[in-house]
C-alpha cells in the first residue's frame, strides 16, 4: 500500500461531498440547469469555463459521451457557470461545515495550501482549471478547494493510466463494479448502453481479469492494483520532496476529519466514485 494512501483517500472523500449532497439537484435547478446530471457535469467543468462536449467527454472519462452531451454545452447558456460555481462552493461549505465543526480546518486548509503550492499540474487539465479559482477566504472554503484541486490532479493522472492500458470508460467502471468498488447501478449512473457494458465486460474476459460470468480473476485483481500503483508513481511524480513532506505531515489530521465527514453521513462506500473509504 502506497504510503500515502490515506492522503488521497481522505481528499477524495472531501472534495466528493458535492456529489453527494442530498439538496444538490434542487440547487443547480434553481440556477436555471436541469436534473442532477447536468449540475454535476456544469459544477464540475465549469472551472474550465464553458468547455465543448469533446472537452468534458476527453477529461471525465468514464462516462458515456452521449451523458455529457445532453448537458454540454446546453448548461452554458442555461445558467451563469460562475454562478453555478459559487453554488458548487456553497454546497462544500453547507456539507464539510458542520462535520468538521470539532476540527482545526484552517489548520488543514494552510497544510493543504503547501501540498497544492508545490504540485506540477502539466497534463492535469481540471486539476489546473480547479487551481485557477480564487481560493476562497473562509478556512472550510478554502480547505475545500485545494482539496478538489488535489482530487482532480490524481483523477487526470489516473484518466492517463487508464488510456496508457489501453482500458475505456465503460470497461474502466465494469472493473469496478466486478472488484465490488462501484455499485450494480453503475452502468446506468454513466450513462452507458447495455450493449456497451457487454462489450466492456467482453474485454475485460479477453484480458482474463473477469471470468465468464464477470466475476473477476486474480489477474484482473493483480492489473487494477497496478493500475493503482501506476496512478501513484504519476501522482509522486508531481508533488516535490517538499510538497510531500507537507502531505504526510498532514495525512493523520486530515484521515480524522474525511472519517468525521463520512460519519455524519456526507458521503458512503461503495459509490459510483469507485473510491475506497479513508
Amino acid at each position: 500500500m502506497h504510503p500515502l494512501t490515506g492522503f488521497w483517500r481522505s481528499i477524495e472523500a472531501l472534495h466528493s461531498v458535492v456529489y453527494f449532497a442530498p439538496d444538490a439537484q434542487s440547487r443547480y435547478e434553481s440556477l436555471g440547469l436541469k436534473g442532477y446530471w447536468m449540475g454535476y457535469a456544469a459544477s464540475r467543468a465549469g472551472a474550465l469555463g464553458t468547455p465543448a462536449a469533446a472537452v468534458v467527454v476527453a477529461t471525465f472519462h468514464g462516462f458515456a459521451p452521449r451523458l455529457v452531451e445532453r448537458a454540454v454545452p446546453d448548461a452554458w447558456r442555461m445558467a451563469d457557470p460562475q454562478a453555478v460555481l459559487a453554488e458548487r462552493l456553497a454546497i462544500a461549505r453547507d456539507v464539510l461545515g458542520p462535520a468538521l465543526a470539532e476540527h482545526d480546518v484552517e489548520r488543514l486548509a494552510a497544510r493543504l495550501t503547501q501540498v497544492v503550492g508545490r504540485a506540477d499540474l502539466a497534463g492535469k487539465p481540471l486539476a489546473a482549471a480547479e487551481s485557477s479559482l480564487a481560493v476562497p477566504d473562509d478556512a472550510v472554503g478554502a480547505l475545500w478547494r485545494h482539496a478538489s484541486v488535489l482530487r482532480e490532479l490524481r483523477g487526470d493522472a489516473h484518466v492517463s493510466v487508464l488510456v496508457t492500458a489501453g482500458l475505456g470508460g465503460a470497461a474502466s467502471n465494469a472493473l469496478q463494479v466486478a472488484l465490488g468498488r462501484a455499485p450494480e447501478r453503475q452502468r446506468s449512473v454513466r450513462g452507458w448502453t447495455e450493449d456497451e457494458w457487454a462489450e466492456a465486460l467482453e474485454d475485460l474476459r479477453r484480458r482474463g481479469w473477469v471470468d465468464a460470468d464477470g466475476a473477476p480473476t486474480d489477474t484482473g485483481r493483480a492489473a487494477r492494483e497496478r493500475l493503482e500503483d501506476a496512478t501513484d508513481r504519476a501522482v509522486d511524480a508531481a508533488l516535490d520532496t517538499e510538497a510531500t513532506a507537507h502531505a504526510v505531515s498532514v495525512e493523520s489530521d486530515l484521515v480524522a476529519a474525511a472519517r468525521a465527514v463520512v460519519a455524519a453521513g456526507a458521503i458512503t462506500y461503495p459509490n459510483p466514485i469507485g473510491a475506497q473509504a479513508p
